[in-house]
């Protein structure tokens, strides 16, 4: 990317003023069925918070989190960090205190956007100056206010956003994506997964602090509509509502999402289909068996995605045209693939030397290209580590076909993803081994008919392998250890104790074993 020197035009928030330039009177979001803003409101009132924050105290390159359920404010505010020269820091809603009160400290964050149960629930001693609630009184005499400010001049290699991943050591790492990052990751998306026109609806049922959250930048350019569900999440039946109250309704889904949805039947009505512009997957593994089952009900309006934290929703892709030629043809190699490189993103498997493997071999994925982060939040070791030798390595196994199609095979960082989150082992395990119970501790993930995978915990116990009462009692003990430390979500749903853990000649555990060895008792219901 050629460096530009600070300018209002390379921040990503002037797509917002272009379009409410533009647009004025065009909806830009609703809550529900219900428009609440058009573009030049949406436009002002973010730059109404923007001043609010600077007049507060605080100044360009400073972080601010959001953390909650999808709301309108969460929209404005994140525009009105990117105004104001702001790091926005979204935050995954479902962490527990504990995870939340690391990513405040880490990133240094001064203000904190929060809904009213997480304004009650923040961790003492952070360091936040302010917390205001999204959407409560405060926050709207701020946005109300009409306060004007600049955009303000940014380069393209200036962070933008702040993500966190789930830590494969125990603590997250704060992935910098830039205003260059996003623009990019917008062009992409009008390249490779879908065009917008302006009017079209994006709804918003996966958390905004994700992927969600990021295709807000391609559509708000378009002069889309953002749909935020009132439930501020996802509900196959509200999905229904909304689909019907707003025409050519595309949204982000991940897999079990889309499964959960074609199991509801809710959009399964000829009405219903047609007023759907389509549905893009991604963030875990999409079974063939379920992307047909996902395409006899819902046509030729699926769209796939593969990409990290470390490269926002863009590395491969298959569009809904790709996804259906491939349908037609019974292709289930394609199928089975996670796409090729979107535009502008060089994508090879590789070997330990970093270079290309032959077609079919399997290596670990490496990318490069204007999405791929800038490095690590304040940590320079590990930010060498992922981009060496000018290739952001992803940790994940991969072959790549002739005709350029990748397919994942496995995660090298053990990585389980149940529900579309990222599920961690390591952080569990590191937890679990808190217990004066627990010798040794392995989890691993096994397939789940709804949520993809769920997460097994196989534990050594000290003394003799305990039955009956004596293992109900530790594994009850086990819960409340999670529970205290993490959050719900990533808590062992099955608990396997185990004599030994089966290890390598090095004392490596074999998770591999583990894991033929838990799938071969049900899952969890």
């Amino acid at each position: 990317m050629t460096q530009r020197a600070p300018s209002p035009v390379a921040n990503v928030a002037t797509l917002l003023v272009r379009t409410a330039q533009r647009w004025p009177r065009l909806p830009a979001v609703a809550v529900g069925t219900r428009i609440r803003h058009d573009y030049a409101t949406l436009a002002a009132r973010s730059h109404a918070l923007a001043a609010r924050m600077l007049d507060g105290g605080l100044h360009p390159g400073d972080r601010v989190v959001l953390v909650g359920r999808n709301g309108a404010g969460y929209i404005e505010t994140l525009f009105a960090c990117w105004i104001a020269g702001l790091i926005a820091v979204p935050v995954n809603a479902k962490l527990h205190p504990n995870e939340l009160a690391y990513v405040l400290g880490d990133s240094g964050a001064r203000w904190v956007f929060a809904d009213a149960a997480w304004a009650a629930a923040l961790p003492a001693a952070t360091g936040v100056e302010r917390v205001v609630v999204l959407d409560g009184p405060e926050h709207e005499a701020f946005a109300a206010a009409g306060m004007p400010v600049a955009v303000a001049a940014v380069s393209l290699d200036t962070p933008a956003w702040l993500f966190y991943t789930s830590g494969t050591t125990g603590r997250p790492k704060g992935v910098e994506i830039t205003h260059g990052n996003l623009f990019a990751m917008g062009q992409c998306f009008l390249s490779d997964v879908a065009g917008i026109a302006p009017g079209e609806a994006l709804l918003h049922p996966a958390p905004l602090s994700h992927g969600s959250g990021l295709y807000l930048v391609p559509h708000v350019a378009r002069g889309a509509l953002s749909v935020v569900p009132e439930s501020g999440g996802f509900d196959p039946a509200e999905i229904a509502t909304l689909v019907r109250a707003h025409d050519q309704a595309l949204f982000f889904a991940a897999p079990t999402m889309l499964k959960r949805l074609v199991a509801a039947a809710t959009l399964a009505h000829d009405d219903l289909v047609a007023r759907l512009k389509g549905i893009v997957y991604g963030g875990g593994p999409m079974y063939v068996a379920d992307c047909r089952a996902a395409f006899a009900q819902l046509g030729p309006r699926l769209a796939q995605i593969y990409g990290q934290g470390e490269s926002p929703m863009t590395i491969t892709a298959m569009d809904r045209a790709l996804v259906a030629a491939a349908m037609a043809d019974g292709d289930e190699a394609r199928l089975a693939s996670v796409g090729c490189a979107q535009t502008g993103i060089d994508v090879i498997v590789a070997g330990a030397d970093d270079r290309a493997l032959p077609a079919g071999e399997v290596g670990e994925i490496l990318v490069r290209g204007a999405t791929v982060m800038r490095g690590y939040w304040r940590n320079p070791d590990a930010s060498a580590r992922a981009l060496a030798n000018g290739w952001l390595h992803t940790g994940d196994l991969g072959s790549m076909a002739g005709d350029g199609f990748l397919t994942l095979k496995d995660r090298s960082k053990d990585l389980i993803i149940s529900g579309g989150s990222n599920i961690y082992p390591r952080e569990i395990e590191e937890v679990l081994q808190r217990s004066a119970d627990v010798a040794e501790v392995a989890v691993v993930g096994r397939p789940h008919p709804e949520w993809g995978e769920e997460v097994v915990a196989c534990v050594v116990a000290r003394g003799p392998q305990p039955t009956g009462a004596q293992a109900q009692r530790i594994e009850a003990a086990l819960d409340a250890l999670c529970l205290a430390h993490i959050a719900r979500f990533k808590r062992p749903k099955a608990y396997v104790f185990v004599a030994a853990l089966p290890k390598n000649d090095t004392g490596k555990v074999l998770k591999t074993v583990l894991r033929e060895t838990v799938r071969t008792k049900p899952p969890a219901s």
